[in-house]
């Protein structure tokens, strides 16, 4: 199984674009989204960015990602320095991405907290930049169904940012395990087979590694153990069918490899902090509420 894409299903990633505009100098745009990541694109001129110790020139064709809950700001000018007397229109694209809160995986924890694509990075990335191309003239045309695919490009352009940082040096976390090919195939096997009782030893089988080298590795790539990742995978997989399905809870608990309820009631707790059945009213009930707008914002001053 494709690991990456079954991690991004289950992640849930969603998102959207909720600014593009051209701004005359001088502006300044405040972020405080605590719960999704934001993203944004210089189409044209060039602003400023601060977050936290980060302090950034950004040109045009410049990208900055930003992650949850890391306050920043963009800005026409520098803020270390002197306002110039005289400074071109900005057009700014800006946007936000986010995964389902219920469950931390790996993958995420690796994502950087702060990272710039430069135009002539994101220039050998060709997908990305076509993406990015059209996310901001569906944004700006409003034609019937923008809405719709303004918000499945958003999630096209955080894939993308995964699948560019696979390139860079220094690759950290989930990434460096999904380019180590043995790793890489264990956690196929766990994610195309959740349900089966794997051992350390069955596993190593699989990818033809010693019980004690996978345990190694996989520790050491991953950040997890063997056994607390596919615990972890389980239980997402049980989340999903508790909120997208109506199979009763010895189902649910059957399809991820537990043949007692009250076993898999228990580590499901642990993990999630209610029981399957209080998180599937929980989730039933967040469903049924109207969906509010603006999940992120950002705040103009000038």
């Amino acid at each position: 199984m494709e690991v990456l894409s079954d991690v991004l299903r289950t992640l849930r990633v969603r998102g959207s674009v909720y600014f593009c505009d051209c701004l005359e100098p001088p502006w300044s745009l405040e972020f405080h989204d605590r719960a999704n990541a934001s993203f944004h694109l210089v189409r044209r001129g060039e602003c400023w960015v601060t977050a936290g110790e980060h302090v950034d020139r950004l040109g045009s064709g410049d990208l900055v990602y930003v992650g949850p809950g890391l306050e920043h700001v963009l800005e026409s000018h520098n803020p270390a320095g002197p306002q110039p007397r005289q400074q071109s229109a900005t057009l700014l694209l800006c946007g936000y991405c986010g995964f389902d809160t219920n469950h931390v995986h790996p993958l995420v924890a690796s994502f950087p907290r702060f990272t710039i694509v430069r135009e002539e990075e994101l220039l050998q990335h060709v997908w990305l930049k076509g993406t990015l191309d059209q996310l901001s003239a569906e944004y700006l045309s409003q034609r019937p169904g923008a809405d719709v695919v303004v918000d499945r490009l958003t999630e096209v352009v955080l894939v993308e940012l995964i699948r560019l940082n696979f390139g860079r040096p220094g690759q950290s976390g989930f990434i460096r395990a999904l380019l180590d090919k043995p790793i890489a195939r264990a956690l196929g096997s766990l994610h195309e087979k959740p349900q089966v009782a794997w051992t350390l030893a069955s596993l190593g089988r699989e990818v033809g590694m010693s019980r004690a080298a996978l345990a190694k590795r996989f520790k050491e790539l991953v950040g997890q153990t063997m056994f607390e990742y596919l615990t972890d995978l389980r239980m997402q997989r049980a989340r999903v069918m508790l909120v997208d399905t109506l199979k009763p809870i010895h189902e649910v608990a059957n399809s991820v490899g537990y043949e007692s309820d009250l076993a898999f009631t228990k580590v499901f707790k642990k993990r999630s902090g209610v029981t399957p059945t209080r998180f599937r009213k929980l989730a039933n009930a967040e469903r049924d509420q109207p969906e509010e707008s603006g999940n992120a914002s950002g705040v103009l001053i000038g």
